[in-house]
């Protein structure tokens, strides 16, 4: 019996992040072994577990899978989060591919010398080159592929929450984003309530 899935990675998001996600929508519990020394890094490399010596390293199912890419795609496979059909994990697999070609732009923005330069290209291009497809591919289903949730969904929706983050960074919008603001909450009965009356809605839309 396979035991609990381990995580090999350091205390921060990066590319283990996407897995973090994804294992937590399939409903996959893992332990995390953070790394902090150069000699933790050196041993995973001695004991031959980092085949291009590099990280992340996910131990799930007697085996320690390396390459995000792939890690990715075996735990969607394994919790049908990957497509209905071949055409399907191919459609899920480009929109991945594109989320984590934006998301890699921001994850490397802590090490970027110039911060504001790359921030303003990395909004340029999510706001010319990546979110307009995928505004599209949602302009009528709920799910990117097939119906269905899938790990591009789930990568779209961290995504979606990086860029947010960024955002909050224009002080104008972390403003607005604090208590007593005008921002108003999440609709609640009484908010329901009053369009129904106001337009004279005798029953829910759906």
């Amino acid at each position: 019996m396979a035991g609990k899935v381990v995580l090999h990675y350091f205390n921060g998001r990066g590319k283990m992040e996407s897995i973090r996600w994804l294992l937590t929508v399939a409903e996959v519990e893992f332990d995390e072994v953070f790394l902090t020394t150069r000699e933790q890094y050196l041993k995973l490399l001695s004991d031959g577990d980092l085949m291009f010596q590099q990280v992340p390293l996910v131990e799930m199912d007697g085996m320690k899978l390396v390459q995000t890419k792939a890690i990715l795609n075996y735990i969607a496979e394994k919790h049908n989060l990957h497509g209905k059909d071949l055409k399907d994990k191919l459609m899920v697999n480009t929109y991945s591919e594109g989320l984590m070609d934006l998301m890699e732009m921001i994850m490397i923005l802590p090490f970027a010398a110039d911060v504001k330069t790359k921030l303003d290209n990395i909004q340029n291009k999510a706001k010319d080159r990546y979110l307009p497809v995928f505004e599209k591919a949602l302009s009528g289903p709920i799910y990117l592929v097939g119906g269905r949730l899938s790990c591009a969904d789930v990568q779209l929706l961290e995504c979606t929450l990086m860029l947010e983050e960024k955002m909050t960074r224009i002080p104008a919008v972390s403003r607005f984003l604090q208590p007593g603001s005008k921002r108003k909450p999440q609709p609640d009965d009484v908010y329901v309530k009053t369009i129904m009356e106001v337009f004279d809605i005798k029953s829910p839309f759906l």
